[in-house]
């Protein structure tokens, strides 16, 4: 049997136990969160890049949306804005090609 020890969305251990599945539960610390949030947009980003569904994008969305309520993250979108203005963003679509400085 597959064992896992990861964040996992809130009503996770309500679904496991209308299942029956056991499973052990606690509520990460602060800076343990911000970890695992981490790790968890690197679990969805990949699962992304494999599948490129809109339910996997939903899912880094979902964790995004989790990031940007930590304290260091919170003027994340005033930071995208700003980078929107002094370098744009994709809507032109722009390739370029060159060699590295």
């Amino acid at each position: 049997m597959a064992t896992y020890n990861k964040l996992v969305r809130d009503k996770i251990p309500e679904i496991l136990d209308m299942k029956g599945v056991p499973y052990e539960m606690r509520i990460a610390s602060g800076q343990e969160f911000k970890i695992e949030l981490i790790k968890k947009l690197h679990e969805e980003v990949a699962e992304f890049v494999a599948d490129e569904s809109i339910e996997e994008l939903a899912d880094v969305l979902e964790v995004i949306a989790a990031l940007r309520t930590l304290p260091e993250y919170v003027a994340v979108e005033e930071e995208r804005l700003l980078k929107r203005t002094e370098r744009g963003g994709f809507d032109a679509r722009i390739i370029c090609k060159g060699k590295k400085a």
